[in-house]
This record gives structure tokens, C-alpha cells and sequence, in this order.
């Protein structure tokens, strides 16, 4: 089970690892790197959005994504 768990947060850490890299590039809307962002942002902002209700942005920088990251980084330290 504990391997299990751990095979997910890893995977969501990729995934939040490839949203944060593909919103650093203007993407045209119908091509495959715009579906690729689409699908990461789907899969991960049921998490993302309540962070940042809570921790609002430092000037143009997404703080709570580099609190969800970090948080992921030591609960897979802790767990795996």
C-alpha cells in the first residue's frame, strides 16, 4: 500500500512539474503541448485552487504551488 501511495505522489509531483514548465511557454490553443497543459491543469488544480485561496501570489510568483511541491517533496521523504 505504502508503495502504492508512494508511485502517486511521485506522479503528481511530475505532473505539477509539467504544468509549472509549459506555463512558461506561449502554447497555441489547439496543438498538443496546449492538451498536455490542459489535461495537467485538470488533474491537478482540485488541489492547487484551495492552496491559493489561502496563500495569495508574491508579486507574479505562485507561492502556494512551491508550498504544494515542497509539501509533496517531504511527504514522500516521510512515507517512501
Amino acid at each position: 500500500m505504502t508503495s502504492l501511495l508512494c508511485a502517486f505522489i511521485t506522479a503528481f509531483i511530475v505532473v505539477l512539474m509539467v504544468r509549472a514548465v509549459l506555463s512558461w511557454f506561449p502554447l497555441q490553443p489547439d496543438g498538443f503541448l496546449a492538451q498536455v497543459n490542459r489535461l495537467a491543469i485538470d488533474v491537478t488544480e482540485w488541489v492547487v485552487a484551495p492552496l491559493r485561496r489561502i496563500i495569495p501570489p508574491v508579486g507574479m510568483f505562485d507561492v502556494s504551488f512551491l508550498v504544494l511541491v515542497f509539501g509533496l517533496f517531504i511527504l514522500r521523504g516521510a512515507i517512501c
